[in-house]
C-alpha cells in the first residue's frame, strides 16, 4: 500500500478581497491544479488531494449505510464539498459557505494535517488549544 501525500507545518496567510488563499508552497506541490476542501471537525476546514479525498468519500460512505441519521450527515457533508482550482500563483478560492462555517475573515492558520491540510481561524484555534490541557 502506498502511502499518499503528507503535510506537516503552521502557516500564517491571508484571504484576498477575493476570499481566496494562497497555499504555502510546501504544501501546494502535492494538489497541482485541483484539492476538495469541506468542512471538517472542530470548526475547520479540510484540504484534501485527489487520493486523499477518495479515501475521505469512501469511509463516510461505509457510515451511510449505518441508519437515517448518518446518512444525512453525508449528505449535508457532501453538499458542502468545494472543489477548489489552484492557480499558478497558488490561488485557491473559499466560498462564501465555507468562509462562514469555519470563521474565515481576513487572517488563516493553514496547517498540516498528515493527509490534509487544515484551515483555521486563529481565534477558534486558539480556542481548540485553550480546551486541551497540555496542547501547545
Amino acid at each position: 500500500m502506498s502511502l499518499g501525500a503528507r503535510f506537516f507545518g503552521r502557516y500564517e496567510h491571508s484571504l484576498d478581497a477575493k476570499g481566496r488563499l494562497i497555499l504555502p508552497a510546501k504544501l501546494r506541490g502535492a494538489f497541482g491544479q485541483t484539492g476538495y476542501l469541506a468542512p471538517h471537525l472542530e470548526g475547520c476546514l479540510a484540504l484534501w488531494t485527489s487520493e486523499e479525498f477518495e479515501e475521505e468519500v469512501r469511509v463516510r460512505l461505509s457510515s451511510a449505510d449505518l441508519d437515517p441519521v448518518s446518512r444525512n450527515q453525508v449528505r449535508d457533508w457532501s453538499a458542502a464539498v468545494f472543489e477548489a482550482e489552484i492557480d499558478r500563483q497558488g490561488r485557491m478560492p473559499i466560498p462564501p459557505h465555507l468562509r462562514t462555517y469555519a470563521h474565515l475573515e481576513q487572517e488563516v492558520l493553514v496547517t498540516g494535517m498528515i493527509n490534509r491540510v487544515e484551515l483555521w481561524s486563529p481565534a477558534t484555534w486558539s480556542a481548540r488549544q485553550l480546551e486541551q490541557p497540555g496542547s501547545d
